[in-house]
């Protein structure tokens, strides 16, 4: 179905020329099921048995909603009514099974590849940003606002390795859909109940994409991949909505196959498993948020700890924001070069202030000197990403070069911005960088061939 299409779904979620049923119906059927699969899951809790599999999950569920149908037909014909057409079974078990295991009426939106963010804001406010750059009005998502609390918080409890509560004890949540996409929920403390869904096109996965893409230039990207195979350790940075992530994962598969890797994410977007060809060896960490009795926490920095101890060749975390760059930047400076991560900063040089304060959080509050010390002995390079011009580009690329007499990382700018925004080459990079690039397949007299860059 097109976005058109999808934007012309009557109020009650149904495309025009298909069956229309009863809200009440749906949501009987729904209650009446996702209560079955909840006892379900006690039950084999209370016996020690493991969490049904996705896919177990779902037969179980088309089998309750099939029974729960025939029940319905039955007393219907006991009263003397008529039963459902075949067509209109099919849009209930269809809207009841998207409630359950997918998002209801929004999930048409989640399926549409047009669409890259949706921002909603009650259950009538949506708003839609489209890959090309456009934002548009989308359709309502639910019948009431109470209706979309109750879509999110059932996915919190049927989605992920671990059920999460959505309530007004519990008023933010943040949840991996099964396709990568990232929501964030809150209630509660907002006007209305708020849900932000970050998708990702995992489609774009090369460096090579976002040259063709324009995010770089010809010479930027093979300097980058030249990088990544040198075992430089590489920071990518970058504002909200950047393409950090994107640009990760590019990076990502660039390591040589015969490479094990170990993510460690707040949620599981760099979507490394998607790659098993170029990976065959890595294994993905996730944090985990306590459980309804405040236990079971697992933090970013518990898994970059517990990740070097998995005897990886490479250490990548999707974003660093607290704690997590300690055990970051010492992994960094103690044998896992070729090690990367992201974080959030409004300039190339302006990491470096955003890990001192991050250290400056950590158990260890260490001091800006000492952060300075470790950071010059752990990273290689900075990748800077911002929007110019509404488009995403590589702005700025940053060769950490040691510490100045003052304390201060020293660095030089090598890729600075042109006069169209992207990065264009600067301050020439140290020999010894150049030299182990070219061993990587960099030619360093591209950078003198501006002619070349573009496609």
């Amino acid at each position: 179905m097109s976005l058109a299409d999808r934007l012309s779904l009557s109020s009650n979620g149904h495309k025009p020329g298909t069956p229309r049923v009863a809200d009440s119906l749906v949501a009987e059927v729904h209650s009446i099921v996702g209560e079955a699969i909840s006892r379900h899951h006690a039950a084999d809790e209370a016996d020690g048995r493991p969490r049904l599999s996705p896919d177990d999950e779902r037969a179980l569920t088309r089998k309750l909603i099939a029974d729960e149908l025939r029940r319905i037909a039955g007393r219907s014909l006991a009263g003397g009514g008529a039963p459902l057409t075949p067509d209109e079974e099919q849009a209930v078990t269809a809207l009841v099974f998207d409630r359950l295991h997918g998002l209801g009426r929004l999930q048409p939106l989640l399926d549409d590849p047009n669409v890259r963010d949706i921002h909603i804001a009650g259950h009538n406010r949506t708003w839609l940003l489209l890959r090309d750059g456009r934002k548009v009005q989308g359709p309502a998502v639910a019948e009431s606002d109470a209706e979309l609390i109750d879509l999110i918080a059932t996915a919190a409890r049927r989605i992920g390795r671990s059920e999460r509560r959505w309530d007004h004890s519990h008023p933010e949540l943040n949840l991996r859909l099964p396709n990568g996409d990232r929501l964030h929920a809150l209630m509660a403390v907002t006007g209305r109940p708020t849900v932000t869904i970050r998708r990702h096109d995992f489609a774009i996965h090369r460096v090579g994409q976002l040259v063709d893409l324009g995010v770089m230039d010809v010479a930027l990207g093979e300097f980058i991949a030249a990088s990544v195979r040198a075992r430089l350790n590489v920071i990518v940075a970058g504002g909200t909505g950047t393409g950090k992530t994107t640009t990760l994962r590019c990076l990502i598969n660039e390591i040589p196959a015969d490479e094990r890797l170990i993510t460690i994410e707040d949620s599981l977007e760099l979507g490394i498993e998607h790659f098993d060809d170029l990976h065959p060896d890595h294994e993905t960490i996730e944090a985990r948020e306590p459980n309804t009795e405040g236990v079971g926490a697992f933090t970013l920095a518990d898994g970059v700890r517990a990740g070097l101890r998995m005897d990886p060749d490479r250490v990548i975390v999707g974003e660093c924001r607290g704690a997590e760059v300690l055990s970051m930047l010492l992994a960094m400076s103690q044998g896992n070069d070729g090690s990367m991560c992201s974080i959030h900063a409004d300039s190339s040089k302006g990491v470096f202030s955003r890990l001192a304060m991050y250290a400056a959080m950590t158990r260890e509050r260490l001091d800006p000197e000492v952060t300075n010390l470790l950071v010059a002995n752990a990273v290689n390079l900075i990748v800077h990403l911002g929007w110019v011009g509404g488009v995403r580009r590589v702005t700025s690329v940053r060769e950490v070069t040691g510490t100045a007499d003052s304390g201060q990382v020293a660095s030089n700018e090598v890729w600075a911005p042109g006069p169209d925004g992207r990065a264009v080459p600067s301050a020439p990079p140290v020999s010894a960088t150049l030299d182990a690039l070219a061993k990587h397949g960099f030619d360093a007299a591209l950078l003198h061939r501006p002619q070349e860059w573009r496609r």
